[in-house]
C-alpha cells in the first residue's frame, strides 16, 4: 500500500488528493496524510513562478517516509487582455524523492476590486472577499473557495484542485514520455 503525503493541513487539498488517487489502480486504498509544511513564499502568491515554487516547496517539504508527496498552491498569474491583468490558478507538484511532476488547473479572473486589494493592501483572496462583503467565511479557501462563490457552486475548491492533480498525474501514468 502506497503512502502519500500532502504538504498542507487544508482539508480541501487532502480530500482532492484522496479522491483523485482513488481513481488510479496503482493508488487505490493508499494512505494519504496531510503535513503542515511552509510554502516558502508569500501568503498570496502573485506570479506563476512564485505559485509553482510554493507547490514544489510543499511537495519536497512533505516528502517524509512516503512513496510520493503532493504540494498544492493557488496563486495569481499575469494574463493579457483580462480586466484586472491577472487570473487565479492552482499548481500541483508531485515528488517521488528525485523528480517533480507538475500540473495546473484551469484559471479564472478574480473580481477587479479583490485583485486590487491583494496588490495594494497585501491581502490574500480570502481576506479580500471577506473585506468586500462577498463572504462571511474567513476561511473560504478551506471550504468552497472563491471560485465556489463566483460560480454559484458549479465549481468548488475541491473540483478545481482535482484538475491540477489530474494534470500532474499524467506524468506518472505515462512515465516513458517524460
Amino acid at each position: 500500500m502506497k503512502k502519500i503525503n500532502v504538504g498542507s493541513k487544508n482539508i480541501q487539498k487532502i480530500d482532492a488528493v484522496k479522491e483523485v488517487l482513488n481513481e488510479y489502480p496503482d493508488f487505490k486504498n493508499c494512505i494519504v496524510t496531510g503535513i503542515d509544511v511552509k510554502s516558502g513564499i508569500s501568503e498570496q502568491p502573485k506570479s506563476m513562478d512564485e505559485t509553482i515554487k510554493g507547490a514544489i516547496n510543499r511537495a519536497k517539504g512533505s516528502f517524509l517516509n512516503c512513496d510520493y508527496s503532493f504540494g498544492i498552491e493557488s496563486g495569481l498569474m499575469k494574463v493579457p487582455e483580462t480586466k484586472s491583468g491577472y487570473m487565479d490558478f492552482t499548481a500541483c507538484a508531485i515528488y517521488d524523492g528525485k523528480t517533480i511532476c507538475l500540473g495546473l488547473s484551469p484559471a479564472l479572473e478574480m473580481p477587479i476590486k479583490a485583485t486590487k486589494m491583494i496588490f495594494d493592501e497585501g491581502l490574500d483572496i480570502n481576506q479580500a472577499f471577506f473585506k468586500l462583503g462577498l463572504t462571511k467565511n474567513q476561511k473560504l479557501g478551506s471550504s468552497e473557495g472563491a471560485l465556489g462563490l463566483l460560480t454559484k457552486g458549479r465549481v468548488n475548491r475541491l473540483n478545481y484542485t482535482k484538475q491540477a492533480i489530474y494534470m500532474a498525474m499524467v506524468h506518472l501514468e505515462n512515465p516513458g514520455l517524460y
